[in-house]
């Protein structure tokens, strides 16, 4: 792995669909952390992370400052 797990699981967001009140779909997504038990990979290629999750997921999201590949 380039980071460590807890690193990356901080970076990346898990998209799941948005609930209303009334308990229905909005039709929009919303951003939800993963924890760092979750993370079963990660790379930086280029200038993206890309995280593999334990359920087979994977995430992207820019890479940190100074972990980019050159």
């Amino acid at each position: 792995m380039d980071l460590p797990a807890a690193e990356a699981a901080k970076l990346v967001k898990r998209l799941v669909p948005e609930i209303g009140e009334d308990g229905n779909p909005t039709g929009k997504d919303v951003g939800v952390e993963i924890s760092a038990s979750d993370v079963l990979s990660c790379r930086v290629r280029g200038d993206v992370l890309v995280v593999v999750t334990t359920a087979g997921e994977k995430l992207t999201a820019p890479a940190p400052k100074g972990k980019a590949e050159k």
